[in-house]
């Protein structure tokens, strides 16, 4: 009985601790941890666009490869999604909770806010493809040095993001990380 109370206690401290979210794709299902323990204003901001749908029918648009970053001496891989240029769907930009602050790190899986300037990250989000070490708190993927705020992690359905990232993409450079034909997201929920 003892064994049962303690596992049921560590099931309620983990629902607490992270909040599980369901992508429904064109190219299938991921499924996310959100750690809105070390992460809490940037789990709060991505759930407010889930829970008000603002992400239903957004996009993974862009793909970032070892093969796709001419001129870029810093190489990351990751897939980005969001509202793109749909700015009547974003809310303002939050404060960055950098990885310096939150502990965690860019690595095979990670979900993370996209940025331009330090506190600029509203409803774009990418996902890591293998460790990307240059995207944490004094990496040289930012010229700040500030990294970016990883948030979650996928569990479900990597398999679904590395065949995202192997789409089609522009062949200029302006369109050499975009998507030809976006992954359509129709849907994002919570997992109860």
């Amino acid at each position: 009985m003892k064994s049962i109370l303690i596992g049921l206690l560590a099931l309620v401290s983990w629902s607490a601790v992270a909040q599980r979210v369901r992508l429904e794709t064109d190219a299938g299902s991921i499924v996310l941890d959100l750690y809105a323990d070390k992460a809490p204003g940037t789990v709060a901001n991505f759930l407010r666009y889930v829970d008000e749908k603002r992400y239903d029918g957004s996009r993974f648009y862009r793909v970032v490869r070892l093969d796709n970053q001419v001129g870029s001496p810093v190489k990351i891989e990751v897939i980005q999604g969001g509202l793109q240029d749909d700015t009547t769907r974003q809310l303002p930009p939050i404060p960055q909770e950098t990885t310096q602050k939150t502990g965690l790190k860019h690595v095979n899986g990670t979900l993370s806010l996209a940025r331009g300037k330090p506190d600029s990250g509203s409803s774009e989000f990418f996902i890591c493809i293998n460790d990307q070490p240059e995207l944490d708190f004094g990496g040289k993927r930012n010229p700040d040095g500030q990294g970016f705020a990883a948030f979650g992690r996928v569990v479900e359905g990597m398999d679904v993001v590395r065949r995202i990232q192997q789409g089609k993409t522009g062949s200029d450079a302006a369109s050499a990380q975009l998507l030809q034909t976006p992954i359509v997201i129709r849907s994002v929920r919570r997992v109860q």
